[in-house]
This record gives C-alpha cells, structure tokens and sequence, in this order.
C-alpha cells in the first residue's frame, strides 16, 4: 500500500504527541521519519518508528531533553545530548556546526550521550543544501566482527559525506557494514534475501539472509579488513572527541543508547576557490557518468542521485509500506 507524505507526517506527529513530546519537537521529529520514508530510506523511516516510540517508552529517549554544551576551543565543541531523540540532537548538532564553520571556515561538534540519529544522511542533505560540506559518523553497539574474528567487537558506525551540487547535493551515507542492519531488517519484514552476501551465519558462512545475520548481529565489513579497520578508527574518534561512550561500553547496555557523534561542516564560501567549486563538481560528475556500463541500459548514479527520483515518485504516488507496518503504526 502507498501513503501520502502528508498523512504519514501526520500520523507520526499523533503519536508522538501522545509521547510527550511538545508540539514542535513531534513535528520536526515527525518530518524527519516522514522525509526518511518519502526518500526511500523506509529502514530508517517507517519502519524504524515503531522502534522509536518503543525507546521513548521505555526511557532510553527523553522527549524533552535538549543538549547542554560542556566545553568548546575555537572551531570544535563537545556537548551532551542528554538522552534526547537522536534525530533532534543530530538536527542541532548540524546546525551547530555550520555556524562554527561560517566563522571559521570549519566547525566541528562531537556530542556525547545522545541517541540513534536514523538516517545520517538527512543531516548531510540539510547541510549541503545550505552550501556547506558534511562529514559525520556515529559509533554503536557491537554488531560487526573484526576481519577473522568469531564474535562482534565492533559497531557497523555509519558515517556521512555531503557537498552541494545545484539546488539539490551529493551524498554518501554508508554503515561500516555491507548493509546497515536497518535495511537488513526492511528485507526481512518483507520476505526478501539480501542482493549479495551480508554477513556470516551461526557457521561462520557468508550469507544474504537476513534472519541469519540477525541472529549472529555479525554483519559483514565493508572492504573487509578495511571496513573493520575503519569502523575501529571511527569509534576511536567519536569517543575521544565527543568524551562519550565507546562500542565496547554501549554493548553493556540493556539497548543501545546513549551513543557518541561527530559533526563535521565546511564554509565553501571562505575558499580562495569558491566561484569555481561549482563547475569543477560538475565537470568531476560529467565524467563520473561517461562511464560505459556492464548491462544495456543501465545507468551510473553519483551517491543520492536516487534519492530525487524516488522523493518525486513517492510525492506523486505515497510512500510504500507493508500494509500490516501501517496498520500496526495507526494502532500506537
């Protein structure tokens, strides 16, 4: 079944509401779980709500807490999250970091203690669109293995880059893992098997079912030893800087909550090369697409470039969920 952005929007902010949160926090919250859905990051949208509200219940997520800045030296800050919805908290952080960035040329805010900012990209789009770069990353809790390793020490610690390109932006948005666990998740509730193996079952085999790699939570790395090295270095720093928690200490928890992130913009505007920066994306992209494809017909995506296709598709015809998902939503 398909629903129209507005009525989702609206459904979420009923809820939420109910949840105690004020009026204005459960409509940007609201919109950020609805504009996840409308981009096709259903994992991270609609089906991820559900979840949320559960959190919010239960007091892992505290409506109305807000960060609190606990130290800053020029372009960077730490603050503390408090425990407040990730999204909100990673919408503040954003914005945090660009005015840094428009009086240094670069701004960076590592924020400890708060929550699951769902999409990361979302921020990206917010701060490109504004003429900004983005960089930023959040750790987890455990559910990757180092490369040739058993067990899971490591998060899957999702990481974003953004620039500006026209009215819209190229961005990248990519857990440590081949799939986040959000989309694994999706594919399950839908009856589907992963396009390529994902991770590795209680045998320690490669596979693209989703129900065996949830059931190890030991998703596979990106680049393999590479990604593991990655994910490992992003921890490092998200603790250190945010003066947070690490993996390691969030995996003590009953749930994963109270993580560290970093929130990285750049001012285009304060470089030398500016009035060029536009032309020279373009040209790099041109370029990018010239690529001959493998199959007839197919054609090369920069990073986000699906995202304005399925927005527009969705704005025309809803946003696809699975009827019982809706139902069950409509229910809360």
């Amino acid at each position: 079944m398909r629903i129209p952005y507005a009525e989702m929007r609206a459904e979420f902010t009923r809820i939420l509401l109910k949840n105690n949160f004020s009026e204005e926090r459960a409509e940007n919250c609201a919109e950020i779980f609805a504009t996840n859905s409308l981009e096709g990051i259903y994992s991270h949208g609609v089906y991820r709500f559900s979840r949320f509200v559960d959190y919010v219940r239960k007091g892992f997520v505290i409506p109305d807490a807000e960060p609190e800045k606990h130290s800053g030296v020029g372009a960077i800050e730490q603050w503390n999250g408090n425990l407040g919805p990730g999204p909100l908290n990673a919408e503040f952080c954003t914005r945090q970091a660009m005015k840094l960035a428009s009086d240094n040329g670069i701004g960076c805010v590592a924020i400890a203690n708060t929550n699951h900012w769902m999409r990361g990209g979302t921020y990206g789009w917010q701060a490109a669109r504004k003429g900004y770069v983005f960089i930023g990353w959040t750790n987890t809790e455990r559910n990757m293995p180092a490369w040739g390793a058993k067990e899971s020490r490591l998060g899957n610690n999702p990481m974003v880059f953004a620039v500006p390109f026209g009215t819209e932006a190229i961005v990248l948005d990519f857990a440590m893992t081949q799939f986040s666990y959000g989309k694994i998740e999706a594919l399950k509730t839908e009856g589907k098997e992963l396009p390529f193996a994902g991770g590795f079952n209680k045998n320690n085999e490669l596979t693209n079912r989703p129900d065996e790699i949830l059931e190890t939570m030991r998703g596979l790395p990106i680049g393999y030893w590479k990604g593991a090295g990655l994910s490992l270095l992003l921890d490092i720093l998200a603790t250190i800087l945010s003066a947070g928690l690490s993996t390691s200490e969030l995996s003590k928890r009953e749930k994963e909550h109270g993580v560290s992130q970093v929130f990285i913009a750049i001012d285009l505007k304060k470089l030398k090369n500016y009035p060029s920066i536009e032309s020279t994306i373009s040209a790099i992209i041109d370029d990018f697409k010239a690529s001959s494809t493998i199959t007839d017909g197919a054609q090369i995506r920069y990073p986000g470039e699906r995202v304005i296709t399925t927005r527009n598709e969705n704005l025309k015809h809803g946003i696809p969920v699975e009827k019982l998902t809706w139902e069950m939503i409509q229910q809360m």
